[in-house]
């Protein structure tokens, strides 16, 4: 089997499994991009933790983890088998680079799982595991997962990181569905972009700092840390690749990169 990439989607509100539009349409032909993986590794924005957990359960129950949605949103199901094995082997490798990593018995998939799940796999016959982030470790931490996984790749797994380019939820309220987005944040995902595209680590990692209007952007990290952990897992020295663009309410950046 060929190396699978590392992929990075912005799952958006979970209405994205409802409502057309580009970034639904977007998600499902992705997958259509590369082989069938034989499991799939989920880094989802939506399970923080103090250290690195990953789901060993057989069959992870579809965690609606959302309040004032439409009822159909909680009458979705994403029955996808758990990948046990995988979980143990992705605790292996973090282990083995330093990491304390732990396994959770009864952990589902949360909406920053499942929805691009049922986008790119409406079957849900491929084995899954979810794998936290860690809020309070910030990006370093999460390239140096991301890199301890990359393995991974070669192995027949999909590693899929969910979160959001841009994600200020104090702002949602403010602008409509299809508003464009203000200055302020197309400005720090252009900032992102160029700054992937030119492999510049060290501005990546210290984007709090660098990057125009960082924290307004994201007051808290939690949804841009898996970003770092797919480039992470990316082989050194290939080019990261934007599929896709776009943004939804004016402030959720809708953005998907992919790692080869």
């Amino acid at each position: 089997m060929n190396r699978l990439p590392a992929l990075f989607v912005s799952h958006g509100a979970p209405t994205l499994a409802l409502e057309p539009g580009l970034t639904r349409g977007f998600l499902a032909q992705l997958g259509s991009g590369f082989e069938r993986p034989q499991a799939i590794l989920l880094i989802s924005a939506h399970w923080e933790t103090t250290a690195p957990e990953i789901s060993a359960a057989l069959q992870p129950e579809t965690i609606h983890d959302f309040y004032g949605f439409p009822e159909a949103l909680y009458a979705m199901q994403y029955p996808a088998p758990g990948a046990p094995g995988l979980a143990v082997r992705t605790a292996g490798l973090l282990t083995a680079s330093g990491f304390t990593a732990a396994a959770s018995a009864q952990r589902g998939l949360d909406h920053g799982a499942w929805v691009p799940l049922m986008l790119m796999y409406p079957q849900a016959d491929i084995p899954v595991t979810q794998l936290s982030v860690q809020s309070a470790l910030g990006p370093e931490h999460h390239w140096r997962m991301g890199e301890a996984l990359r393995p991974l790749r070669d192995e027949g797994v999909l590693i899929i990181a969910s979160g959001s380019v841009t994600h200020n939820l104090g702002e949602f309220g403010r602008h409509r569905y299809d508003s464009p987005p203000p200055a302020w944040v197309s400005g720090f995902n252009d900032w992102l972009h160029d700054r992937m595209l030119g492999a510049d680590r060290t501005a990546l990692l210290d984007y709090r700092v660098r990057a125009p209007h960082a924290v307004r952007n994201h007051p808290t990290e939690e949804h841009l840390l898996p970003l770092f952990a797919a480039a992470g897992a990316g082989t050194p020295g290939s080019r990261p690749l934007r599929l896709h663009a776009g943004y939804t309410y004016g402030v959720i950046g809708m953005d998907a990169w992919r790692f080869d």
